[in-house]
């Protein structure tokens, strides 16, 4: 549909609010789950499209004159949603009545999706508007002191005028070109033309006079969307979206959640809009806001969208998640969590886990993530820094309450599944040493247990683990888990019993190899050949300090062929035994002791591959020695060959166990050799 901009205007200027939120409604319930793309998009989509077409061999690409009015249509509807911005804005700032006021805002939501239509809404007046009717800021925005409303209004409207003026001519002229160009022809070609749409395309700035020049499309019958259907958010009410259900939501705090909601398409759209977020005081403002709701009543879908609002500028402006931490951020959220999820104290540490309790709400659970995400940008660099004595005593109080988001359920199983994920990233950034406070919870009847030792986290994070391992983004999903359960291995020696009890159980069959089969340990091998070089790194240092760090050990589980990549990382490709402590693990002393079927078939087991392999014919069977001293020195000289032609590389281990080139470990005779050999190969050939 096209925008009435015009009529729009005219309502205002009338003071006909029912008319303008008849129009706004119909706008908004059209686009309300669309999202705007500009050029960049619209040519990838193309390049798409004409590389489908050439793979498929369907039809040779053309650029028709269907594509040139697509993008003639997709311009003028950019240059109305500009012009809307303008006039929406500048209407927000007089008495509107509290729906209206609503309806306007959710319009100027949809239209921030478009990064080209956010000149309006990044001034600093505008960014002012937005936040006092957000409730972040009492600061009264200032006026454009350039021309009274009426003139204001009257300028857009002159402008669509002659807009429409320009495009009339511009058609008639074409018209008349196309028509003499195409004499002669029959009148389903001339049906076939499609008519370029031109004129003058300026784009509204950010700030100045705004007088652009519009071109309607009213002529054209085909009107044509340049909007992309988006998924709908299920924070959303199961109701159509366009309107506030009594009794939920007050007025103002509807007008509220519509305003944060312009407030978090702009900032995330705008890199000038966060820019002027921290200068205008804004930040302060939503501190403020989330510290005085941590015991109130706030409604939670407002609430939602305030937290988002500081996930976004504490992820895109890493000086202002500095700045909040220094601020106490962190004790202002964890008393947020804490208020989210009810929290009842039972010792210093320890939260009270009624199985019997209700599972967290829908409301209450997507507040949480969002408070998970903040705390993790204001601590994503403590992971190994030395802790106070204060900032110890306040991550392990954070982590007795993440200790509830571990083992507490949700109404909906992926809610539960995204919780977990966020507190395990956030486990993963806080001291390690602070982590303890999960496993100093007494036992209760129904808990998993190592040595008198609670393992109900640690299995909960087995659990999620696995669910990882079969799904798919492994690498963002599975490396926080892996290298928190890593690390926990290193720290705790009874949480490396526990998962080495669960992942490398005694090995009894030796008939496959390590990476086949779909248990947890067999789908954590694999993963050490991945092609992805920071995921099979996490998974072998997790099967490796499960094997204590011993090497031996390590390719006994694994294979050679598997332990390599680790190994030649590390400089223990020819420690065969050897042990490389970290400075903070916590190893016992207890061997690794062999089960009976294991000990009858170890001798017959290839190292490499880690399994009992079918014994094979012997090559040389039957041969002389001088036919296998020549056998042996033709693979030579065809290993030298390919070697000296750089198509292979042969390497050594050099004292350190590390890999090298071959030639670099030989001695100076060895070298000589080589090249008298590679002579004489080459003397035979002549």
């Amino acid at each position: 549909m096209d925008v009435d901009l015009e009529g729009i205007i005219q309502c205002i200027k009338q003071g006909d609010e029912n008319g303008v939120q008849i129009q706004l409604q119909e706008f908004n319930k059209e686009y309300a789950q669309c999202f705007f793309y500009d050029a960049e998009e619209r040519d990838r989509r193309k390049q798409r499209k004409l590389d489908e077409f050439r793979k498929n061999k369907v039809r040779d690409y053309i650029d028709s004159d269907s594509d040139c009015d697509e993008d003639d249509q997709e311009d003028q509807g950019l240059i109305l949603r500009q012009n809307l911005a303008v006039v929406l804005m500048r209407f927000i700032r007089t008495e509107v009545k509290c729906h209206l006021l609503r309806v306007s805002l959710r319009t100027l939501r949809i239209l921030s999706r478009d990064k080209k239509v956010l000149g309006p809404l990044v001034t600093d007046s505008a960014l002012l508007t937005l936040a006092k009717l957000a409730g972040l800021s009492t600061t009264e925005a200032s006026d454009d002191p350039s021309d009274p409303d009426s003139d204001f209004y009257d300028n857009i409207i002159a402008s669509l005028a002659e807009a429409k003026v320009l495009h009339c001519r511009t058609d008639q002229d074409e018209g008349e070109a196309n028509d003499q160009n195409k004499e002669g022809s029959d009148e389903d070609a001339k049906s076939d033309i499609s008519i370029a749409n031109s004129g003058d395309l300026d784009s509204i700035g950010g700030c100045g006079s705004y007088r652009p020049s519009i071109n309607e499309m009213h002529s054209s019958g085909i009107h044509h969307k340049v909007l992309e259907r988006g998924r709908k958010d299920r924070r959303e009410s199961k109701m159509d979206g366009e309107e506030v259900q009594e009794g939920v939501l007050s007025g103002e705090e509807a007008q509220r959640k519509e305003a944060m909601k312009v407030l978090c398409n702009v900032v995330y759209n705008s890199t000038w809009a966060q820019e002027r977020f921290s200068a205008l005081r804004l930040m302060c403002g939503l501190t403020e806001r989330l510290s005085s709701n941590v015991s109130g009543s706030a409604p939670s879908s407002v609430r939602f969208y305030e937290l988002r609002l500081m996930f976004l500028i504490t992820a895109l402006r890493r000086e202002l998640s500095t700045q909040l931490q220094q601020e106490g951020g962190v004790s202002i959220f964890t008393a947020a969590l804490e208020s989210c999820l009810e929290v009842e104290w039972k010792e210093q540490y320890e939260c009270v886990l009624d199985p019997a309790a209700p599972p967290i709400s829908l409301e209450a659970s997507q507040c949480i993530i969002e408070i998970l995400k903040i705390l993790f940008n204001i601590t994503y660099s403590t992971h190994r820094q030395e802790p106070s004595e204060d900032d110890a005593a306040l991550y392990r109080h954070l982590v007795a309450i993440l200790r509830l988001c571990l083992l507490k359920k949700c109404l909906l199983p992926d809610d539960m599944d995204e919780l977990q994920g966020h507190t395990v990233n956030l486990l993963s950034a806080l001291p390690l040493q602070c982590l303890d406070v999960l496993l100093v919870v007494p036992l209760q009847p129904n808990s998993d247990q190592c040595k008198g030792v609670n393992m109900d986290c640690v299995h909960a994070l087995m659990l999620f683990m696995e669910r990882r391992l079969e799904g798919d983004k492994m690498k963002e999903k599975l490396t926080p888990v892996l290298n928190l359960l890593t690390e926990s291995c290193r720290g705790h020696r009874e949480t490396r019993h526990y998962i080495r009890k669960h992942i490398l159980p005694p090995l009894r069959d030796a008939s496959h190899k390590p990476e086949e089969g779909s248990t947890v340990k067999s789908r954590l091998i694999r993963l050490m050949t991945h092609v992805d070089t920071d995921l099979k790194h996490c998974a072998a240092d997790l099967i490796f300090v499960l094997c204590k760090e011993n090497v031996s050990r390590f390719i006994k589980y694994t294979g050679y062929g598997n332990a390599a990549g680790l190994l030649a990382t590390r400089g223990l490709l020819g420690g065969q035994g050897s042990r490389i402590f970290s400075s903070d693990a916590q190893y016992s002393s207890d061997s690794d002791s062999d089960t009976e079927e294991y000990r009858q078939v170890r001798d017959r087991i290839n190292p490499v591959t880690g399994r009992v392999e079918v014994e094979q014919p012997d090559p040389m069977e039957g041969m002389t020695e001088e036919e296998k001293e020549e056998e042996a020195k033709r693979l030579f000289m065809l290993f030298n060959k390919l070697s000296r032609e750089n198509i292979i590389q042969p390497m050594g281990v050099d004292p350190e166990g590390r890999l090298v080139p071959m030639l670099e470990s030989l001695t100076e005779e060895g070298k000589a050799g080589l090249e008298d050999d590679g002579e004489a190969e080459e003397g035979e050939k002549n």
